[in-house]
């Protein structure tokens, strides 16, 4: 894009959960590749965070962050600015939680006020679908709303049909979508639990119809992988609203690097990196976590400590957020130089992106699934919550990059079943096949988000159709 002294102005809200926060980050950077200048809006408490991912932007002035306070409310404990810090990984609360976001609108609007009468209106404010309320006040100003879910296209599609498919449908039940030819078995079980009378409920109700009524939504995808989707997508949106398959963003930042280093590699460094480098053979250590939010009982903690065990293989298994599990000193000695626990945050990424590691063990959050597709990396697929089924079933049955670790639904799934799923994605003939169709993805990844692939022209295109918008 050409250079201006006045650049195109993008105010970027996430929704403060980190797997909400990091795709949009993404696009933040990669926004100010193409020089223009990005706000983010966030909280006192999540501020810290964003300036460490976005650092090196803000330093060029490229990107700013602006602050606004978060509201204090009885429902929710002093100081909880993010879903990480929430008592309880309730439905009760996330809903109390996202209320309470709401009180952050007069702060919002000010901030947008400002904006616009020093002569830097936005072209448009991307806003995590949770914001809902944001619509209102980008109406208010006459800018462009455009929503962002941190989900694929066709998770997204499926589950904006579960407020219609939930009244008729059991968990038991194989649903079908009039329209929509799926690439796997849709059952009751796979979708969120939706319950009219329920506050988490009510509250999506008024998230949808915000959505559907935004100028356009951006998707962290990529026509490769789910281009046959976006069409049906798009008839769920009024004002004939777009979908934009800008991903996956995470590249962006990858392919700047590698134009400064010669060598492409990461700078990413840490003990765990220090651990991968020193294992022998490549594709041979398989990485296990569940995200930043998951809750596993210590049973289950139990089984999957033995289950790693008995498969053999090498290992590094992050538990920093899974409670306060201890595992057995008999375990730990025998697993010793093998395995590798890690209580602390770590850059997933750059695991992923380690020539050693050749699976993941994974909650199946959209975020991880394109980090790991984007590696060529195959999954065995463990979905906790949410769309994580959708997701899970969409890798392992659709790609064909990934294998479920259990078909069942169990309260606790056993050693040996997770011993099996393990070898399998390591080793056997299963796990080579679905090793060879994702490294197949990665390199469609890459190329989506290289100049003149499908990604990179969708982003361009969206800026420009945002920069000469006919304003009312």
């Amino acid at each position: 894009m050409a250079a201006s002294s006045s650049p195109p102005h993008v105010v970027i809200f996430p929704f403060t959960a980190q797997g909400h926060t990091l795709p949009l980050l993404d696009i933040s950077k990669a926004l100010s590749f193409r020089g223009l200048k990005v706000t983010i809006i966030t909280t006192p408490l999540n501020a810290p965070f964003i300036h460490s991912k976005v650092s090196d932007h803000i330093s060029s002035i490229s990107v700013s962050v602006s602050v606004i306070p978060f509201p204090i409310v009885p429902d929710l404990p002093q100081g909880c600015e993010n879903t990480a810090n929430l008592p309880s990984v309730s439905l009760d609360i996330l809903a109390s939680f996202i209320t309470a976001t709401k009180n952050m609108k007069q702060h919002f609007e000010a901030l947008l006020k400002e904006m616009v009468e020093t002569g830097s209106r936005p072209i448009c404010v991307i806003s995590d679908f949770f914001l809902y309320w944001t619509l209102d006040t980008c109406r208010t100003f006459g800018i462009p709303r455009v929503v962002s879910h941190g989900m694929g296209v066709l998770p997204m599609l499926i589950l904006k049909h579960n407020s219609d498919i939930c009244k008729t449908s059991s968990e038991f039940d194989v649903i079908e979508l009039p329209s929509l030819t799926l690439p796997f078995t849709l059952n009751g079980s796979d979708l969120p639990v939706c319950d009219p009378d329920d506050p988490f409920t009510r509250v999506i109700l008024e998230v949808e119809e915000a959505d559907k009524n935004s100028w356009g939504v951006i998707v962290n995808s990529f026509q490769e992988l789910e281009g046959e989707y976006v069409t049906a997508l798009e008839g769920l949106y009024y004002k004939e609203a777009r979908a934009w398959c800008v991903g996956p963003v995470l590249l962006y930042d990858y392919i700047q690097e590698q134009s400064r280093a010669s060598d492409g590699k990461s700078q990413s460094c840490g003990p765990y990196i220090e651990w991968l480098d020193k294992q022998e053979g490549s594709s041979v250590v398989i990485y296990v976590s569940f995200g930043t939010q998951a809750r596993l009982s210590n049973e289950q903690m139990d089984e999957i400590a033995y289950g790693l065990e008995m498969a053999r293989q090498r290992f590094i298994w992050v538990v920093g957020s899974l409670g306060m599990w201890v595992p057995d000193e008999g375990w730990v000695r025998r697993v010793e130089g093998r395995g590798l626990v890690v209580r602390d945050w770590v850059d997933q990424r750059s695991i992923l992106a380690h020539p050693k590691v050749g699976g993941f063990v994974s909650h199946c959050g959209w975020n991880s699934v394109l980090e790991s597709l984007s590696m060529g990396v195959p999954l065995l697929a463990w979905p906790l919550g949410a769309e994580q089924p959708l997701n899970a079933k969409f890798v392992a049955m659709g790609l064909k990059a990934g294998l479920m670790v259990s078909e069942e639904q169990v309260k606790t799934i056993d050693r040996q079943v997770i011993c099996e799923g393990v070898k399998e994605l390591m080793e056997g003939k299963k796990g080579r096949s679905t090793r060879e169709r994702a490294r197949e993805l990665g390199t469609m990844a890459w190329n989506a988000v290289k100049k003149g692939g499908s990604s990179d022209g969708k982003l361009d295109e969206l800026i420009n159709r945002l920069i000469h918008i006919k304003r009312d």
